[in-house]
């Protein structure tokens, strides 16, 4: 058994479960609603102000996947209850962020502007002109958009100029020597 699927996820306040015949889940809460579909594999039951998952069969798949369910649980009863936020910080000079109606603009070293639309059910702000918060109730998303804009301009070893997580490490190199 997994050791994550050995506890009980507990349930925040303030946020409702529903659980299908099939096995899917919907949480609500005041930040919004999401939703997991189920596994065959699975069994979701709730308890008192828990939610209990257990394998019906024990198969290669479901030992795989009865953790990961645990997990994208807890961050549904997250989501609905708190959010999920990542920042990036802009380290270059002239990299710049505006959020300009339901778009990004990035400025970061080439030619043109960067234009990037903001996905529906995120939150995307600029704190400062290098510095972008990213806010929302899927923490699936939340990453994915983090990730994305970070790929545009990844940090480089050498001077680490870049798009960068907060409190990412960059490791830095010794520039090449002269004679």
């Amino acid at each position: 058994m997994s050791r994550l699927a050995r506890s009980s996820i507990p349930v925040p306040a303030g946020v409702e479960v529903a659980i299908a015949a099939d096995g899917a889940i919907t949480a609500r809460g005041p930040l919004g609603e999401l939703s997991l579909a189920g596994s065959v594999d699975l069994k979701i039951e709730r308890l008192e102000s828990a939610i209990k998952v257990t394998r019906v069969r024990d198969s290669k798949h479901a030992r795989s996947i009865e953790g990961t369910y645990v997990r994208r649980i807890a961050n549904l009863m997250t989501g609905v209850s708190q959010g999920f936020e990542r920042v990036l910080e802009l380290v270059g000079v002239g990299y710049r962020a505006q959020v300009a109606g339901d778009g990004l603009q990035l400025a970061l070293g080439y030619s043109n502007p960067i234009k990037r639309k903001i996905p529906a059910g995120l939150k995307v702000t600029a704190a400062s002109p290098t510095e972008i918060v990213i806010k929302g109730t899927d923490k699936a998303a939340v990453g994915q958009l983090a990730a994305e804009l970070r790929a545009l301009r990844p940090p480089e070893p050498y001077k680490g100029k870049g798009v960068r997580h907060r409190g990412e490490t960059v490791v830095m190199k010794e520039a090449k020597k002269t004679k």
